[in-house]
């Protein structure tokens, strides 16, 4: 265990942050894709197929109902990357 210990204290912050951004970023090119993928797959961005209640139009089915939670997580994760990344942006020198 001192030996991991000792390995965490030679990372510096900055080598901490550069990894912490690319993870926020390669997450965020994935949410994307799915987004634009769901939006191709509908012709319609999530708030319309949402105020559309699209899952009920299409009988609930299985994908649908699938789609429109993978999509859900998809948005919530651009918003929330979105703002991380907003807020380390004061880090970067």
């Amino acid at each position: 265990m001192e030996r991991n210990a000792k390995a965490i204290e030679d990372i510096s912050e900055k080598e901490i942050m550069e990894s912490l951004v690319y993870n926020y970023k390669r997450k965020l090119v994935i949410y994307r894709l799915t987004d634009e993928r769901m939006k191709k797959k509908y012709a319609m961005p999530f708030e319309e197929f949402e105020n559309k209640n699209v899952v009920k139009e299409k009988g609930f089915s299985w994908e649908v109902e699938s789609d429109s939670m993978e999509w859900e997580h998809a948005i919530a994760g651009i918003k929330y990357l979105e703002k991380k990344l907003t807020k380390l942006k004061k880090y970067e020198h």
